[in-house]
């Protein structure tokens, strides 16, 4: 990949961010289309974030957003859109007229990988593992692809908790909180928390738990090479289960749509991370 003056850069922004697959992903289909375009990973925290942020796109360059900043890109946008506005997160930033415009792909992508995973099955209970803005998206996600489905938030923080429950009220979604000791059956498990991404992370559920959840279905958010813990033991209890990485290929080629104005090469970017992955 040849980088010159002309060179559009993107990145995606994170802390942490070393783990991404979003720059072999992406510049695989920028090299596939032929365009001047590269794409980074950059560590932000959340007091350089803005900064770092706002510098990018007024340069002409583009940005997805991982944890923990999705809430607050969403406070950057001059232009977000209703998904944004409904629940105040956004992982894709680009320049729109001088301005700030900003979607998350994220709730497309979520609700198209947990409905190939329940195949059909309907959803009247789901826990969502986290408060984050990727627990949001799981949360509408959820909501919206099977009307009248409780959704469970489970977080260690009962104030986060309470919080989320007081967004999904003013959302339109049926959301309750938990500890995590008490979070009973359900149809579907949506992990938005980062643990896993480390390799001595504990799963957010475990054995035990899986059980008492009996889950028909469970979609952890976290990727890694021979998928993660807690996916090889929602199998074991019986559950189908998949990794973020279905969901890392969804959101990342509609955000390239919205990146360049073209349809992304998914397949490309798809066996990317596969290869990526490969244990």
């Amino acid at each position: 990949m040849r980088i010159r003056a002309t060179t559009r850069l993107l990145a995606v922004i994170g802390d942490p961010v070393g783990h991404s697959l979003s720059p072999a992903m992406h510049n695989a289909a920028i090299s596939a289309l032929g365009l001047d375009a590269v794409f980074l990973a950059l560590r932000a925290t959340r007091d350089t974030f803005p900064a770092v942020a706002r510098a990018l796109v007024s340069a002409g360059g583009a940005l997805n957003v991982t944890v923990p900043h999705k809430r607050a890109a969403a406070e950057l946008l001059d232009h977000p859109t209703a998904l944004v506005r409904r629940t105040g997160a956004c992982n894709t930033i680009w320049p729109e007229g001088g301005r700030i415009a900003g979607d998350t792909t994220d709730v497309l992508a979520i609700a198209r990988e947990a409905a190939a995973l329940l195949n059909g099955r309907p959803v009247r209970r789901a826990i969502v593992l986290g408060t984050g803005g990727s627990a949001r998206a799981a949360a509408a996600a959820i909501g919206d692809g099977w009307t009248g489905a409780e959704i469970a938030v489970v977080s260690r923080d009962a104030g986060r908790a309470a919080e989320f429950v007081r967004w999904g009220k003013e959302a339109g979604i049926r959301v309750s909180g938990f500890g995590v000791g008490d979070v009973g059956p359900a149809d579907l498990v949506v992990n938005a928390t980062p643990l896993g991404l480390a390799a001595n992370d504990a799963p957010p559920l475990d054995a035990d738990q899986l059980k008492g959840v009996e889950p028909a279905a469970l979609l952890d958010l976290v990727y890694a090479a021979g998928e993660t813990a807690l996916v090889r033991m929602a199998r074991a209890a019986g559950a189908r289960a998949a990794d973020g990485r279905g969901v890392l290929v969804a959101q990342g080629a509609a955000s390239f749509q919205l990146f360049f104005g073209v349809p992304a090469p998914e397949e490309i970017m798809r066996a990317t991370v596969e290869d990526a992955l490969r244990a």
